[in-house]
C-alpha cells in the first residue's frame, strides 16, 4: 500500500446543525452538497483539502483522540477564535512546530497546527502531542 493522503475523518456529533455552524462559521469549512442520504443526520465539510464527516451518533468520551487542522499563522487563528468567544489555549512548541487545541460543541478535540515556526517563537517547555 502507498497512501496518498487522508481523504476524510469522521466525527460523531449529537446535534448536526450546531456542529455544521461551528465547522463552517467558526472554522471556515464549506458544506459539501454531494453527501448521500444515509438514514442518519450529518454533513460532509471541506476543511482545506481534507473532509470532515459529521455523523449524528453518540459522542465517545474524549480519551485523546483528535484530528489536526494545518494553519499558516497560529497566532492569528488563536486571536480570531478568541474574538468569536472560542476557548483556545496559548500555542505551545512541539519540536519545530506549534500547536494548540479547541473543542467542538460536543467536546471533540481539534488540534490547530503550524509547521516549522519556532524560529520566531519560543517556549520554555517541550510539549508533546498526544497523538
Amino acid at each position: 500500500m502507498r497512501p496518498l493522503a487522508v481523504h476524510h475523518v469522521s466525527v460523531n456529533v449529537s446535534e448536526p446543525e450546531s456542529s455544521i455552524a461551528f465547522y463552517t462559521d467558526v472554522l471556515g469549512g464549506t458544506v459539501r452538497d454531494d453527501r448521500p442520504t444515509f438514514g442518519f443526520g450529518g454533513a460532509w465539510i471541506d476543511l482545506g483539502a481534507t473532509q470532515v464527516h459529521l455523523i449524528e451518533a453518540p459522542v465517545p468520551p474524549n480519551l485523546g483522540q483528535h484530528f489536526a487542522i494545518l494553519v499558516d499563522d497560529l497566532d492569528a487563528v488563536v486571536s480570531e477564535l478568541r474574538s468569536k468567544d472560542v476557548d483556545v489555549g496559548d500555542p505551545v512548541t512541539v519540536g519545530p512546530d506549534r500547536q494548540t487545541f479547541i473543542v467542538d460543541p460536543d467536546g471533540n478535540s481539534i488540534e490547530l497546527h503550524e509547521i516549522g515556526t519556532t524560529g520566531g517563537h519560543s517556549s520554555s517547555e517541550s510539549h508533546e502531542d498526544v497523538g
